[in-house]
Formats: structure tokens, C-alpha cells, sequence
């Protein structure tokens, strides 16, 4: 039986989230104090977040003496996602002093809890140059640093970067954005808990962007899901106040090119190496003419080699390559050679080696021993001077208002295609939905909502699979015989999005019901445990 969609005027319902509001919540300030490392006078270091999130709102820095709170003169405004920064040097030395933070929203002053430090005097350092503090402390002599997720979170722990600091790491790429709507949610969270931690403790600070590639196959749809996930890290960028001069470029880690995973899990389709170059191309091309920043791009030397052509375009980005199983305390080995032979791509060097600017060596870093909760820490180093890695820290983005990432920005959901026949088949939707300037939606995901009126008792199970961006094809499975009326509704948990529906209806005819067969019954052999540390580093 096919499926009749209910599209009498094509009429899409605009629906705001039924979330509670922001106002419903009891605004919290938060503050903390460090003394982040420098070259000269002691430099203080104040930020926290206002919860709910909320931009704009001014929050200014109070020092308590002689037993009553006095204002001082360093104030600084909230970001997007809601967090705060302020530094400020310090020129007493061994002086106990107790702060605060204050700030007005919703016509309520609030404050944040009390936080006191002492001032420490600063090493004497010759000259005042920021390279001086970004010591090669790594293997090899290298500068060292971290790549942190989700994953170095367990149980919502943070991260203590002062110990990571005093433990001779001076970098940290922080997993920024997803493609995946549901790990980008996360991402978000673990973020804003980490970026001015990081930076207070005298860490430099850099992003990436995990990216799923489109099932696709135009270059137009290549370049137009490239723009939007390359809008995304924009956004997210946007959202903690841009680029501050602690902060590393943003990187691509590009890593992955199935477009299309089957029932099993394997993958079915993957992008062709002509896809995968203009993909890359257009989100770092688009990224560096917004930002200002020349971005980074982060693989492995057998995807650069057989997923991607070379390009001069691509080769003029810095590399973060990742390479394991080879000692990087040994100052003349270098990642991104074989055995024997080229790995060939687009940075590969006259004489066979990567033109690498940071190097992943591990996956297996202890992580206790560098602040972080868990077991294992993926740990970096950077290749070339202290002064070479200010000149790739050089130059900062404050974003403006049209920069920011939208909040229940309107869309416009539509039904492209539908199925729909017997119990035994599944019912399939292929659903678009577009922002006001019919671009593609950056984030958000599909369902089927049935009404109440004929919902199946048990629920169907519904899974999405994103062809490209704002692009889905919907599956209900073991749907039962009848006809069905519902809606097909988009929604978008970061609320950059509003929500949009569309009303359809189809029947479902009783399908052939198979014959049960008694099988015998087959213990599965257990799979031996394979250890993924085996030939790492462990540092």
C-alpha cells in the first residue's frame, strides 16, 4: 500500500520547544582564582559561568576590605554560553585577598561564592617574550601537550589543570563540535567546563571538530554540507566569545569516510577521494576566511594517503598527524613514514617525511599523572620553536552579533519521499528541513510522532540516519496492521533551531508472518580481549 502523505498546502507548523525557560531557573554565578603562570607581575586569572546560560550580562570583579565588599575596576560581559573571564596583573606579592564576582540579570543582583588567594612573587625571566614560558618539556625536547573529550570526564570529574600544568603540558586541544547532534550536545557541556580552566592555569588552549561526511554524491551537496558543519565550529567558536590570544586555530579531525553504515553496523558506501579533498577543503577554507585564523587539519598518514588527493591547497594548513607506536623521546624520529616507501599525500616532504606541525604519539598517556580523570590520555607534541608556537597561536576573532549561533531560528520541515506497505517492511520517510534562507539546518534530528488517536501499542522502533545536513532518512520499524495519522517533526536540543512539523498518514497492510523454526541454540565464542596499549607509548 503506498504511503499518502497528509500535504494538502504543504503546511509546516512552527512549534517553539516545550522546555522550561531560562527565567524558570534560579540564576547561580560561579567563580574561580588562579595565578596563571607569566613572565612578569603576577597575573591573575578570574572566570566562571552564569547558569542558565544568558549573553550579555555584565559581571564585575569585588574585593572585600576592611571587612565590607569594595568594586574594583575589572568587569567583563558573559558569552553565548554563558561563561566569563577576566585578567588582571597583580602587583603585590604574599598578600592574602578575597574576591567575588557580581552581576545583574532579570533585575536580581547575584553573587558567586567567595574566593581567596595569595599572591606568589614571579621568577625572575630576563625578558618579558611569552615563548619564554612555553618550555620544551615534552619527548624530544618538544613542546607537550593533550587532545580532551567527553571521555576524559568519567562521571562528570574535572579535569586539574594546574596539575597538568606543573606536570610540564602546555597545550590542549579540546574537542569543540560534532557532526552527530547528540555528541555535539556533550561536547558543548565539557567545553565551557574546560577552556578557561585550562587557559587560567597557564595552558594554551585549541579546538577540533569531529566530522561524519554527507551520503552524497554532487559536488554541490559536498560543498553545501562542508559550509554547514564548517558554520557549526563557527557558532561554537562564537559562543565562548571567539579566539582569545591564548588560543590555538581550530583543527578538522578528519578521520572517517563512511557516508553510510548497514543493518550490521558495517559500513555500506564510503566518499570517494575526490569527495573527501573538496569536503576538506571547503570547511577550512570557510572556517580561516571567518575567523581570520588559519586552520588545522588532523588525520592519520593511511587515510591522507589512500582517502584524500593531494592538493596544494590542503598542504598549505598545518598537520596534526597522528602516528603511534614510535618513540618520540628519541629527538630524530619523525611520524608519517613507512617502513619502507612514501606515505604520499599532500604533506609529504622531498624526502618521504610529513610535513607534520603537531604530532599525536599516543593514545595511551597516563592520565593521573597529568591531572586528568581515567586511564588513558591522548598526548601531542609540536614540532619547531617556542617562538613558532606563538606565531600559530598569532591573532584573535571576537565574533559579532550576526556571528552568533541563532536561537530558535524558524525551519522549514518537508517530506521528500515516503513507503509505506505490509508489517514485514519497514515504513521510510526521506525528510529536509531548511533555515529562512532555504540553507540547510546545522544541527537537530527527525521523529515520527503518531496521534493519540492511533498510536501502536508497543511503540515502533524509530532510527535516523543522517544523509547530509538537515537531511535524514527516517525507519519505523514493526509497525502493525492499520492506518496511521501523525506527524513528522524535526527538533533540535540546542535550540539554535526551532522546532517544525509536518502532518502525514499511511496505512500498513498485514504482511506474510513468518514461520517460527527452532534453532539450536549456539553459545557465542568469547572474543579475546585485545589490548589497544600494547605497542604505545606509556608516558
Amino acid at each position: 500500500m503506498n504511503l499518502r502523505p497528509l500535504i494538502t498546502l504543504l503546511t509546516i507548523s512552527l512549534i517553539g520547544f516545550g522546555l522550561p525557560s531560562a527565567s524558570a531557573s534560579t540564576p547561580q554565578l560561579s567563580l574561580t582564582l588562579r595565578q596563571t603562570p607569566s613572565t612578569s607581575e603576577a597575573l591573575l586569572t578570574f572566570y566562571g559561568t552564569i547558569k542558565p546560560a544568558k549573553s550579555g550580562v555584565t559581571v564585575d570583579i569585588q574585593i572585600r576590605n576592611a571587612g565590607s565588599w569594595k568594586p574594583t575596576r575589572f568587569k567583563s560581559k558573559t558569552t553565548k554560553a554563558g561563561t566569563w573571564k577576566v585578567t588582571a596583573l597583580a602587583t603585590a606579592i604574599d598578600s592574602k585577598v578575597a574576591y567575588r564576582a557580581a552581576a545583574l540579570t532579570g533585575g536580581k543582583k547575584i553573587y558567586s561564592p567567595t574566593r581567596s588567594i595569595t599572591i606568589s612573587q614571579v621568577a625572575q625571566i630576563s625578558q618579558t617574550d611569552p615563548s619564554l614560558v612555553i618550555a620544551g618539556l615534552g619527548p624530544g625536547g618538544r613542546i607537550h601537550g593533550a587532545d580532551i573529550s567527553r571521555w576524559q570526564h568519567p562521571n562528570d570529574k574535572q579535569i586539574d589543570f594546574v596539575k597538568m600544568y606543573e606536570a610540564g603540558l602546555r597545550f590542549v586541544m579540546i574537542k569543540a563540535s560534532d557532526t552527530r547532534a547528540d555528541a555535539d550536545a556533550l561536547t558543548l557541556k565539557y567545553l565551557v567546563m574546560d577552556h578557561n580552566a585550562a587557559q587560567a592555569a597557564g595552558i594554551y588552549t585549541g579546538f577540533y571538530h569531529y566530522a561524519i561526511l554527507p551520503d552524497v554524491s554532487d559536488d554541490d551537496g559536498i560543498i553545501r554540507d562542508a559550509t554547514a558543519q564548517a558554520q557549526k565550529a563557527i557558532w561554537r567558536l562564537a559562543s565562548i566569545g571567539g579566539y582569545t590570544q591564548r588560543d590555538l586555530p581550530y583543527a578538522l579531525d578528519l578521520e572517517n569516510k563512511c557516508v553510510r553504515v548497514s543493518a550490521s553496523g558495517a559500513c555500506a558506501k564510503y566518499a570517494t577521494r575526490s569527495q573527501v579533498t573538496l569536503w576538506a577543503k571547503v570547511f577550512l577554507k570557510t572556517l580561516k576566511e571567518k575567523t581570520g585564523k588559519v586552520p588545522i587539519l588532523y588525520s592519520y598518514p593511511n587515510f591522507l594517503e589512500s582517502s584524500m588527493l593531494r592538493n596544494a591547497e590542503l598542504a598549505q594548513y598545518p598537520l596534526w598527524l597522528a602516528h603511534y607506536a614510535i618513540d618520540p623521546f628519541d629527538p630524530i624520529n619523525q611520524p608519517g613514514l613507512k617502513s619502507s616507501g612514501c606515505y604520499v599525500h599532500s604533506w609529504t616532504g622531498a624526502n618521504c617525511d610529513s610535513q607534520w606541525t603537531i604530532w599525536q604519539y599516543t593514545s595511551c598517556g597516563i592520565a593521573p599523572k597529568y591531572g586528568v580523570p581515567g586511564s588513558r590520555l591522548d598526548l601531542n607534541v609540536f614540532r619547531g620553536t617556542p617562538q613558532a608556537f606563538v606565531d600559530l597561536v598569532q591573532g584573535s576573532w571576537s565574533p559579532s552579533l550576526v556571528d552568533l549561533m541563532p536561537r530558535n531560528e524558524p525551519t522549514l520541515l518537508s517530506v521528500l519521499n515516503a513507503s509505506a506497505s505490509t508489517t514485514n517492511k519497514f515504513v521510510t520517510f526521506s525528510v529536509a528541513v531548511t533555515r529562512p534562507d532555504l540553507s540547510p539546518v546545522v544541527t537537530g534530528s527527525v521523529k515520527l510522532v503518531f496521534d493519540a488517536v492511533n498510536s501502536p501499542t508497543p511503540k515502533p522502533t524509530q532510527s535516523v540516519l543522517r544523509a547530509t545536513s538537515g537531511a535524514w532518512t527516517l525507519t519505523i520499524k514493526d509497525v502493525p496492521a492499520g492506518t496511521y495519522t501523525g506527524s513528522i517533526v524535526f527538533t533540535d536540543v540546542s535550540q539554535t533551531h526551532a522546532q517544525s512539523s509536518m502532518p502525514v498518514a499511511f496505512e500498513v497492510e498485514q504482511g506474510a508472518i513468518p514461520t517460527p523454526t527452532s534453532a539450536p541454540t549456539v553459545k557465542p565464542k568469547p572474543k579475546p580481549s585485545v589490548n589497544g596499549c600494547a605497542k604505545q607509548i606509556k608516558n
